[in-house]
């Protein structure tokens, strides 16, 4: 009788831990690794972020779960910090970046909202197969992603 009883409690417990590893019903799990692909800039708050010519001067982000580092572009200049993250907590660390001239004046203003942004994420959410959303204390996305394929 009492292993019927753990079984029982077993079954109902099952479906609640589940649901719990996912963000608001999304079905997408909050495990689901952001590390490995490289993330493009789509959305700089609420403003579209057009890609440019060259993809290796579009703002970017790359997350290394073996060394606990990012990497990437702001679109002018090479970038690099550390990162930590659990469950939907993300956590950048001081971002370095080279001070290389961008010589244009509308993407150096990108690159620096850009860094701002980063700077100001403390989670993030998944938006479906590819998409990557940083959110800042109050829960207001700062940016959102586009994996490179």
């Amino acid at each position: 009788m009492r292993l019927a009883r753990r079984l029982v409690a077993l079954t109902l417990a099952l479906p609640l831990a589940a649901m719990s590893l996912t963000a608001c019903g999304s079905g997408i799990s909050l495990d689901e690794p952001i590390e490995g692909p490289t993330w493009r800039l789509v959305l700089l708050g609420d403003q579209p972020v057009a890609p440019g010519d060259d993809p290796m001067r579009n703002p970017q982000l790359q997350f290394d779960r073996s060394s606990g580092r990012l990497s990437g572009s702001g679109g002018c200049n090479r970038m690099s910090g550390s990162f930590t993250r659990g469950a939907s907590q993300l956590k950048l660390g001081q971002i370095a970046a080279t001070k290389m001239a961008c010589g244009d004046p509308a993407r150096n203003a990108l690159e620096t909202q850009f860094f701002q942004a980063l700077q100001a994420t403390a989670s993030y959410r998944l938006q479906g197969p590819g998409r990557l959303a940083l959110l800042d204390s109050t829960g207001r996305t700062v940016a959102v992603f586009e994996a490179v394929r």
